[in-house]
């Protein structure tokens, strides 16, 4: 079992500022985000995809070819990292650059919530998939939008501006953006369904 996490680059719009990498296990990037990678001097443990995106594979790092057009890239490495033991990933450039992407990869991470936590992170927020119990720390003064996929059930919040009460909400009917955290904790509980939390910077 990999307690320390994963630096997961996607080939979306890449970080301005480079997170401390010491915080993580491995680097891997899909095949099209490599070029970032090469450019700012950080090398991969293994990168991998179809390789529609990239000419030159380099010879010293690891290749993990996955032509099966069936699945994503994304969803590629996350069957790779799961297979290689690794729980915690961090993802980076999973939006910006085409919006169909951007969908998808939340697609994505539904369909792998019971087996990794993702936590992504663009040039704007940070976002993720929530337990039906969730508690954020460090968040007073934030902007915290809630995104139901489609319908999340019985959400109640402590520690924001605008709180709900056991309320639903549901993608197309009404949805929880731009809410204001003012305490330094916030919870947030609800009984079925899916729901991303943005935090934003």
């Amino acid at each position: 079992m990999h307690t320390k996490k994963v630096f997961l680059l996607l080939n979306g719009e890449p970080p301005k500022a480079i997170p401390n990498l010491e915080e993580y296990e491995i680097i891997c990037a899909t095949d099209g985000a490599y070029q970032f990678l090469e450019k700012n001097k950080m090398k991969p443990n293994f990168i991998s995809g179809d390789f529609d995106s990239i000419e030159n594979i380099p010879e010293n790092i690891e290749v993990i070819h996955t032509p099966n057009q069936d699945f994503t890239d994304f969803d590629k490495m996350l069957k790779i990292l799961f297979d290689k033991g690794f729980k915690n990933v961090d993802v980076f450039g999973a939006s910006g650059k085409e919006q169909d992407h951007f969908l998808g990869n939340l697609h994505t991470a539904i369909q792998w919530k019971n087996k990794l936590k993702l936590t992504f992170f663009d040039n704007h927020s940070r976002y993720f998939l929530a337990d039906k119990s969730t508690t954020i720390s460090n968040s007073a003064g934030k902007t915290i939008s809630l995104v139901p996929f489609p319908k999340t059930k019985n959400i109640s919040t402590l520690g924001l501006q605008y709180p709900l009460d056991k309320e639903d909400l549901t993608f197309g009917e009404r949805i929880g953006t731009r809410n204001k955290a003012i305490t330094n904790d916030i919870k947030i509980t609800f009984e079925s369904g899916e729901l991303f939390i943005f935090i934003n910077h």
